[in-house]
Order: C-alpha cells, then structure tokens, then sequence
C-alpha cells in the first residue's frame, strides 16, 4: 500500500501494485486483439514474395548416410591425421583469430556478419549475427528500467552467465568452421580433415564437404543449426548448476510467461539514409544514438519468432530452422535485415533498434516507476521518457568463461530427425507482440516495485 507522504495512514492510495496491475489487465487483453489481425495482415504482406533456399533432398539423404555410418562404426574418437607445415600454420591461424574474436558478444556478433558479407553462401552466419544481436539485448535486459529491479544481484548475475555462457560455447565451436571454410576458398582446396583439430562433432564434416561440391546453404545451415543445439545442450542448458541457479528459478519462468524471449528481427526498408532523413521527423535523440542519422527511423517493422519451450531440443532446433526460412526464404525480411545489419552496430542496447521506446542513456531514461501506463497511453515514448536499455558493456563489459568439455556430443542417430526442409512459419511478423511482451514486463515491473 502506497503512504502518502506525510505518513498519515489515512492518506494512503487505495491500491497496491497488484490491483494495479489487475486493472491494467482488460487493456492488455484489447491490445492483444488488436494485434492479433493486425499481425496476420502484416505476416501476409512478408510471405508474398519468397526465395527458394535450394534444398536439396538427395544431398540430405547422402549426408544422413554417411552419419548413419559414423554411428554404426562407433562414434568413439579416431586418431587424427597428422599435419604438415602449412595445416599447423592453419589451425594456428584459425585458433588465434576464434580467440580475438570471441572476447564479448558484441565481437562475436560482428564477426558472424563479417563472415556472412565475405561469402554470403553461409547463410548460417548471418543467422547467428542476428541471434546473437537478441543474446545480446537479452543480457543488457538484466540491467535495463524493466528487468533490474525484478532480480537481485545475484540472480542477473546468474542468469547473465547463462546467456554470455551459450553465446561463447556456440562461437567457439561454428567461428573456426566458418573461418576454416574460407580458408579453403582461398587456398583453392578442402580442409575439413582439421575440423578435428578445433574439437568439431564429426556430425559436421559430411554437410562441409557435400557443401564444398554443391554449396548448398540450406542443407549446411540445417547441419549446424543441429549440431550447435546439440553441441550446448549438456553444456549449458541440461547443465546442472544452471539448472539449479537459473532455469528452475521462479523469476526465469516469470520472465519467460511476459513473453520477453523472443527472437526479433528489425527490418531496415531500402531508401538512401539522405531520403529517409526527408521522412522523419527533424529532432529525435534515440536517432542519434543510433549512430546512423535520421535515416535509422526507417525501421517500422519487426520480423521474428517466441521462444516457447528453449528447454527442449527438438524445439529449439525446430526454431532454428524457421526463424532462418523466414530470414533467408523471404525477400522483404531478408532484405530488411541485411540493411539493418549493415546500417547499425551492434551494441546490445534495445535502442539499435526501436530508439522510440528505448534510449542507451540512463540520464535521459524514464524514472517513474509507472513504466506501464506510459506504455499504455502512447505508441511511442517521448524523450526523456523511454526504457532504459544500456550498451552492452556498459552493462556487463568482457566476461571470459570457464573451461568447457570437448567430447563429442553425437552418440546416437537421433540428430538426424532434424534434417528436413526448413519451413518459415505463417505469422512471421512480431512487431506488436513484440511491444505488447515489453508492456507486459513493464507492467509486472511496475507491480513489483509498488509492493
């Protein structure tokens, strides 16, 4: 119950965060229903014009094969070949440049792009830059105006190793097949006899070489989408201490019923940053903290998927595969994307991306407690008023991780349920749901800190 300030308890306000948020709940309800026409009609407009990913199903069924053969003669690990002079200079080289680049999420993020503009067949580098820019909001979500004061301390930290944890594993184990490839390109010859010099399942060298004769992004892209969800599923998700401090804790499951894990991706339309300037309106701080110009306003939708189960495999694997049929397999959100990816660097803060609910500085973020009913009232926030959402390394700065197992994670042939046709899913575009998980975390803010 609020007191009023004089301390008479006749004075006091009649509700508590909890009524409040009660009364807010019919409102949540009319922005759900809106939204949800709204949504299909703008996920109609993104499927009309789609790419074909070039699956091929007789490479599918070559590559599942060959790993049906692996696993039959016993997937224990064999002797590797040993290395002449250039291929120790190469691994040398693959595992210096892992190391330098896989200092922070915002390193990796930018590395995975990196890769992808290089050579834009690997398709699954640009699909990791853009999960890992959500890791990355996700992590400075634990310092932001929403979140902060819903967790103590230790659980940010907790949960924040979590993130920073699969983030790094992931990288660790795809960067040097990526960097391994390219090397290959360059040299005019297949290496992937060193794949297990970096610690690679061999689940993996049959999609590089099938991809080698007939680059077929889909199939690899399948192939690692796999192999990595495998590859942290005992390291991180299954493992036991962050079972105990971070997925079985009553705030994780809170956090994830508001709807706040999602994978969004913004989409940046084609005009020239000097016409979309003409566009917007002349004064916008959020803008200019974006790094890009007025221009950076020209984001009006969000492509992207919920994360409903992120504890099953078979789920997440089965996100994977959609979220990259909607990222690569149709134009406007593929197109969209790569702008936005181009056009504006990663650093963890939610205003990358929507500078009109979310500024980067705490001096200009909203201080009241009521972040909901500021939700509620308008579309957008003013300056002055929006969520705070701090740059990543103001919020957290370079974590390294401990020590992980290197054994090989393919022990069965149950991974290759996985390998089928990506499919994009009917609704793909998440805008309102979007905003409405942010009210809804708002609104549980607000209820917590009024109690």
């Amino acid at each position: 119950m609020k007191q009023h300030p004089d301390g008479d308890p006749s004075n006091s306000v009649p509700h508590s965060g909890i009524k409040e948020l009660l009364f807010r709940l019919p409102a949540v309800l009319g922005e759900m229903v809106k939204g949800k026409a709204a949504e299909l009609a703008d996920s109609t407009e993104l499927r009309e014009d789609r790419i074909s990913l070039g699956w091929n199903e007789v490479s599918a069924r070559t590559v599942s094969a060959e790993i049906e053969d692996l696993v039959r003669r016993g997937t224990a690990a064999r002797p590797m070949e040993p290395l002449n002079d250039t291929d120790c200079a190469l691994v040398e080289e693959i595992a210096t440049a892992t190391d330098r680049a896989g200092i922070s999420n915002i390193t990796r993020t930018a590395a995975y792009l990196a890769c992808f503009q290089a050579y834009p067949e690997l398709h699954w580098a640009f699909l990791a830059h853009m999960v890992s820019r959500n890791a990355g909001w996700n992590m400075t979500d634990l310092r932001g105006s929403r979140i902060a004061d819903t967790l103590d301390e230790e659980g940010k930290r907790l949960t924040y190793r979590f993130l920073e944890r699969g983030n790094a594993l992931i990288f660790q184990d795809a960067y040097p097949q990526l960097l391994l490839y390219m090397k290959s390109r360059e040299l005019g010859s297949s290496h992937f006899h060193l794949l297990p010099y970096f610690h690679v399942s061999q689940f993996m060298r049959p999609f590089w070489e099938r991809f080698w004769i007939d680059r077929g992004s889909a199939l690899l892209t399948v192939g690692l989408i796999i192999n990595e969800q495998h590859y942290i599923e005992k390291r991180v998700i299954r493992h036991p201490y962050y079972q105990k401090y971070v997925t079985d804790k009553f705030s994780y499951h809170l956090h994830n019923l508001t709807g706040i894990s999602q994978i969004v991706f913004p989409l940046l339309d084609d005009l020239p940053v000097e016409e979309a300037k003409q566009k917007t309106e002349p004064e916008d701080d959020g803008v200019a903290e974006a790094g890009i110009g007025a221009g950076r306003r020209a984001v009006t939708r969000l492509a992207g998927r919920g994360v409903s189960d992120f504890g099953s495999l078979p789920a997440r694997i089965a996100l994977g595969k959609s979220l990259y049929a909607m990222l690569m397999g149709l134009r406007a959100v593929r197109s969209g994307a790569q702008n936005f990816a181009a056009a504006v660097p990663h650093s963890g803060s939610r205003a990358d991306y929507w500078p009109e609910l979310f500024t980067a500085k705490r001096e200009e973020a909203l201080t009241t407690p009521c972040q909901g009913s500021e939700l509620l009232e308008a579309e957008t926030l003013p300056a002055g008023k929006r969520l705070y959402s701090p740059k990543l390394l103001d919020a957290w700065g370079d974590t390294p991780y401990e020590p992980i197992t290197r054994e090989d994670w393919l022990k069965d042939s149950s991974a290759l349920d996985g390998i089928s046709a990506p499919k994009a899913p009917y609704l793909c575009d998440i805008s309102r749901e979007h905003r409405l998980a942010i009210l809804k975390t708002a609104l549980m803010h607000d209820a917590m800190a009024d109690n």
